[in-house]
């Protein structure tokens, strides 16, 4: 379509041939697409990795947590190291247990709603981190589609001034710029359905591990209670 008169328009439709053949203006727009399809599938990637590692985390630190070992030495084995999930909850939790005690006594009075904001702000964070860039994925999906629209409008219009030009309607002429122009819509396509089809599924799997840390939350701050109870009756006991 580089050829006003129409007649050195190519027929070379195979995916190379249409990509050289379009209008820079397509170009640019397929060359987008398929920058955004392969940051897209390296956001995919890197997820699923990360997600692998997240949730294995977590399968131990649950084996840890009810094997019967304690608190205070569980605590000490992991703060000493780097936590995800419901690994950082339990740090940050009992190292704000920890400093409650080790303060004065009034320092326990409301010590179950800090540890429970200390839980929150903790789950809000982790799941923060397995957010991020997700809606790079959710942008992709949604738009990928309209640019692929905007490279095919555009070479349909030069295509048909190409044949206004040239005056020559044979479907020999038109069907390779249609095709080059529609070859835009094909990778809007290919970028974005994969991007709306993960994005789902890795939303699901934060939805899930988000779950699993509230429903942890719920269970340790319980424990906490219970310990606290213990050692208010055993001071006042005493």
């Amino acid at each position: 379509m580089t050829d006003p008169t129409g007649a050195g328009i190519p027929h070379d439709l195979t995916f190379w041939g249409m990509f050289w053949a379009a209008h820079l203006v397509v170009k640019s727009v397929m060359l987008g697409l398929i920058a955004a399809s392969l940051w897209s599938w390296a956001i995919i990637i890197n997820k699923f990795m990360l997600y692998g590692r997240f949730e294995s985390s977590m399968d131990k630190f649950e084996d840890a947590f009810w094997s019967g070992q304690s608190l205070e030495e569980l605590y000490d084995t992991l703060s000493t190291r780097p936590t995800t999930g419901m690994g950082a909850l339990f740090v940050s939790a009992m190292r704000e247990w920890k400093r409650s005690f080790s303060n004065a006594s009034s320092a326990v009075m409301g010590l179950q709603a800090r540890i429970e904001k200390v839980l929150d702000v903790s789950i809000a964070r982790e799941t923060e981190r397995l957010e991020s860039q997700l809606l790079v994925l959710a942008s992709i999906a949604s738009a990928a589609p309209f640019i692929g629209l905007f490279g095919t409008v555009w070479g349909i219009m030069t295509s048909f001034q190409s044949i206004a030009v040239s005056k020559n309607t044979s479907l020999a002429v038109v069907a390779p710029g249609i095709a080059e122009a529609l070859f835009a819509t094909a990778i809007g396509l290919f970028a974005a359905i994969p991007a709306l089809v993960f994005y789902n599924v890795l939303s699901g799997r934060v939805a899930r591990s988000q779950a699993r840390m509230e429903s942890f939350a719920d269970e340790f701050s319980s424990i906490l209670s219970r310990h606290m109870d213990q050692h208010v009756s055993t001071g006042r006991a005493a």
